[in-house]
């Protein structure tokens, strides 16, 4: 699905990201974790192809992003960012209904409408649709740009990509577990996902495979079972910890503290 080699990326000489392979598979759940600084997020953004990728290849379905037709390519993926506007002067269902921008000229149809109801059903803002988006919760503004998100991927494209910069910012821990399996059942309809995450547990739960990051670099990508180890997290994070089998779903547990 997605295949990259040698990602560094530099900023006024401070090194940000040095030597990064990534290879994510057709309907995998990839989380990428580890403490601040680690460079996640511009990561993130440097495969979604936001950023300059200092001559880093970057293959989305055997295509480097260039050779992609910029029209087509939003109907494969799309990118929910941690940084939003707060003042937007639209209902949220016009917010979300932007998602829908690369199918439509000037009237949307009536997939696309069904689109945005499904992507504000999935993610509990329904009953929001006609709320000003600037009178919301910045949680709830949150759980309406992972609508926007949804919507704009829901189309009968095979093998679409989502990228994930922390969704779960601001939200409760309903809406965080009702987020990451809506994730969950996009990846397993054949899609693929790429999301940013702190929660270690979370991450544990829902995630395929896990991307351990420290000052630029991968420390460990593996299944969370080989990566969320008492060793590599407290060395990464520099604190104690204790992982223990989830007594409810037997995936790694860390406890951190001694």
């Amino acid at each position: 699905m997605l295949k990259a080699h040698k990602i560094s990326y530099s900023q006024r000489k401070f090194t940000i990201l040095e030597d990064i392979d990534v290879s994510v598979n057709h309907g995998e759940l990839l989380a990428i974790v580890g403490p601040n600084g680690a460079g996640k997020s511009t990561l993130l953004s440097l495969l979604a192809n936001e950023m300059d990728k200092n001559d880093a290849t970057i293959f989305f379905k055997r295509k480097t992003f260039e050779e992609w037709d910029d029209k087509e390519l939003p109907r494969h993926k799309a990118k929910f960012s941690q940084s939003n506007s707060n003042d937007i002067p639209l209902s949220v269902k016009d917010v979300v209904m932007m998602g829908r921008y690369p199918y439509f000229h000037a009237t949307p149809h009536k997939q696309d409408n069904e689109a945005v109801t499904k992507a504000m059903q999935e993610t509990d803002v329904e009953v929001l649709a006609q709320r000003d988006y600037n009178s919301l919760s910045g949680g709830e503004k949150q759980r309406v740009h992972l609508a926007r998100v949804l919507a704009q991927l829901d189309n009968e494209v095979a093998n679409k990509l989502v990228f994930l910069d922390e969704p779960l910012n601001n939200l409760d821990v309903l809406h965080q577990h009702r987020i990451l399996h809506t994730i969950k059942n996009f990846t397993g309809r054949g899609n693929t996902a790429i999301i940013v995450l702190h929660d270690l547990n979370l991450a544990a739960q829902f995630a395929d495979s896990i991307m351990l990051m420290k000052k630029g670099k991968i420390v460990s990508h593996d299944v969370p079972d080989k990566v969320f180890t008492r060793e590599i997290i407290s060395g990464v994070y520099n604190f104690p910890c204790t992982v223990c089998p989830n007594p409810v779903n037997k995936n790694p547990l860390i406890i951190f503290g001694t």
